[in-house]
């Protein structure tokens, strides 16, 4: 991954290798793993809790989805420059940390107000940071590792964003039902701060020996050398990233419908939401960890196909479900479908991400981490925000059985660039 001064050790540091990285059991990886728990739990919470706070405002369904779909246009727009900040900025090193204040400390203003336009002001200026987050966090999962062992660290990884969505996701909800919204908005926001603390210390973890992978690729990266050949850039890079690209695109916009708008008609039953999200989560976690093994294991994926089916099965379910329930109270059978299809949606989607990342990463070669990380998250948070809009808009239009049919249907559409292996 990192092989010469030139591609990121910099101007007078010693020669520089990936024999030298602490790797998987490395402070400077540990680190990153737990600051990325404890900034993720501010996102998880607030993903369905912000909708349903301006949902209580009065802002309906469309209104909901503009208060994510805000938040992930920031995102996006912040992450198409990360390429660029990490390589040529020093990004590697104060990224996450900047980032992870910026999604942390505007959360106790959510509670001032359940007015549209300021909640949708401040997801906006939120969006930024988790835009930061994410590109970093994602890149340095790859750098701080050897290339046989980027499926684990990515699934490692995985982890740290998921596992705490198990709690963060359904207790988030049932915090602020209970004891209010603006406890939930002030715990989420020290979350961040724990988290940009943490992701400092990386830089002086394993007696300074991640520091060359934290200098980014300097300006001569990509350019090839006798070890490391050229990194594709440009539109040959989009051509290698497409079909990944677009998966994840439409798999995180279905994403984002089960968990933006599941809370909305399930809120009178809140043990049927609280179960929901954590069954997601968990299954989520469960596919991006068993993903990255098996990437690791066979040397390619495995599991983006048997993925994507999981996912267009579970839509299915839900999709059978929502429409069962109408307006009425949930009934055991309407609880039963609705969970089997979150589980099998979250277990497909988590198998689709890892797979996603790491042909990402392996197709745009190490000098190209960063890049790779911006489109794959790109395509998670593009995905994710024209969800929430969208499905809003539908929803608001057609009802939520007709809406979430819509998103079986897309996902099935993709099923094709699955199956395609180069």
């Amino acid at each position: 991954m990192i092989r010469s001064r030139s591609s990121a050790a910099g101007k007078g540091d010693p020669e520089f290798t990936e024999a030298d990285l602490p790797g998987l059991r490395g402070r400077g990886f540990a680190l990153l793993i737990l600051a990325t728990a404890a900034g993720l739990c501010g996102f998880a919470a607030v993903l369905p809790l912000v909708p349903l706070w301006a949902s209580r405002g009065g802002a309906g369904e469309f209104g909901a989805g503009a208060t994510t779909a805000a938040f992930m246009l920031t995102t996006v727009i912040t992450q198409l420059a990360m390429p660029w900040l990490l390589d040529h900025a020093g990004g590697y090193r104060w990224a996450f940390p900047v980032g992870s204040l910026i999604m942390g400390l505007p959360m106790p203003l959510f509670a001032l107000t359940t007015d549209l336009g300021p909640l949708v002001a401040v997801s906006a200026v939120r969006g930024v940071g988790f835009g930061m987050v994410t590109v970093a966090g994602t890149a340095l999962a790859a750098r701080l590792v050897a290339k046989e062992q980027v499926g684990r660290a990515t699934g490692y990884y995985g982890l740290a964003v998921g596992l705490p969505q198990i709690v963060i996701l359904p207790g988030g909800v049932a915090l602020a039902l209970s004891i209010g919204f603006d406890t939930a908005f002030w715990l989420t926001g020290i979350c961040g701060v724990l988290a940009a603390a943490l992701a400092s210390g990386i830089w002086f973890a394993d007696g300074g020996r991640n520091r060359a992978a934290l200098r980014g690729a300097g300006p001569e990266a990509g350019k090839g050398t006798a070890e490391a050949p050229s990194a594709p850039r440009g539109l040959p890079l989009l051509s290698a990233l497409a079909a990944p690209l677009i998966i994840m695109l439409v798999v995180s916009s279905a994403a984002s419908a089960v968990v933006t708008f599941l809370a909305i008609p399930f809120e009178q039953a809140a043990w049927l939401v609280s179960a929901l999200l954590a069954a997601y989560a968990l299954m989520l976690v469960t596919g991006r960890w068993t993903a990255g093994v098996l990437y690791d294991r066979y040397r390619r994926t495995v599991l983006l196909l048997p993925g994507t089916l999981a996912a267009v099965a579970g839509t299915g379910l839900l999709t059978a479900g929502l429409w069962a329930n109408g307006d009425g109270s949930p009934g055991a059978g309407v609880a039963l479908l609705v969970l089997g299809g979150t589980a099998l949606f979250g277990l497909g989607f988590g198998a689709v991400q890892n797979e996603a990342v790491t042909v990402m990463l392996e197709r745009a070669g190490p000098t190209g981490y960063g890049r790779a990380s911006a489109w794959w998250n790109i395509g998670y948070d593009a995905g994710t925000g024209a969800g929430a809009i969208g499905l809003g808009l539908v929803i608001q239009l057609m009802g939520y059985g007709p809406a979430f049919a819509i998103v079986a249907v897309s996902l099935a559409a993709v099923l094709p660039l699955a199956l395609r292996r180069k």
